[in-house]
């Protein structure tokens, strides 16, 4: 059985009082440890596609199954339960929290599990130093660069030892350089960690980077 299932999902927003369909009849199959880029043009659904199958929002039909929970039928308050556990997100817009230094934004996911700091602050202090932050941990975003604070996106995503990882245009804030290094990254914490990917991009670099790349047009993926 493939690792994350997704099979006939739709999902459409109400725009303007009418229904715009954004996912029709999709279906999708990862198996365990595989890296798989998502690319389309602006605005053809990429980033809803990661929400629905990362649990941040529902889908109107279909089934959805991370490593066998199907995650369309559960409630919302598992449901919150079972992404904070089992699925790390990165997204574009590395949203940390300008208050907090870059080891409390990385040790966050585990805080808000009310996991015991003294387990939460050395596994996001290891996180960083994988990424290279070693001698930035007590640095808030605002004294980091951009692909700094995306490391520091991407040791949060890991803190929880997710299972899955989603990541929306990682690097489309970033310049070529940075987006390469970040490429790399992923990469490595992929193999490093034994995660299943799905990584949603325009940058045809990342996506060859990955073991598969599919594509999303009208709603649904062809590879």
């Amino acid at each position: 059985m493939a690792f994350v299932e997704a099979h006939g999902i739709q999902k459409a927003y109400c725009v303007g009082g009418k229904p715009l369909p954004v996912l029709r009849d999709l279906d999708l199959t990862v198996d365990r440890g595989e890296m798989v880029a998502i690319m389309g043009a602006s605005g053809v659904g990429k980033s809803t596609l990661l929400h629905v199958l990362g649990g941040l929002d529902r889908v109107d039909a279909g089934t959805i199954a991370l490593d066998g929970t199907v995650l369309t039928t559960i409630p919302d308050q598992e449901l919150v339960t079972f992404r904070n556990r089992h699925v790390g997100f990165v997204f574009q817009f590395h949203h940390l929290l300008p208050e907090f230094n870059a080891l409390e934004n990385a040790e966050m996911p585990m805080r808000i599990a009310r996991a015991p700091l003294a387990d939460a602050r050395p596994r996001a202090e290891d996180l960083l130093r994988r990424v290279g932050l070693g001698d930035r941990l007590t640095h808030r975003p605002g004294m980091l660069s951009g692909g700094e604070q995306q490391r520091v996106a991407v040791a949060r995503a890991l803190v929880m030892r997710p299972a899955v990882l989603l990541a929306d245009e990682p690097t489309g804030d970033l310049d070529e350089q940075t987006a390469d290094a970040l490429h790399a990254l992923l990469r490595d914490m992929h193999k490093t960690f034994g995660l299943t990917s799905i990584i949603a991009t325009h940058n045809p670099r990342l996506a060859g980077a990955c073991d598969r790349t599919l594509r999303l047009e009208g709603g649904r993926l062809t590879g």
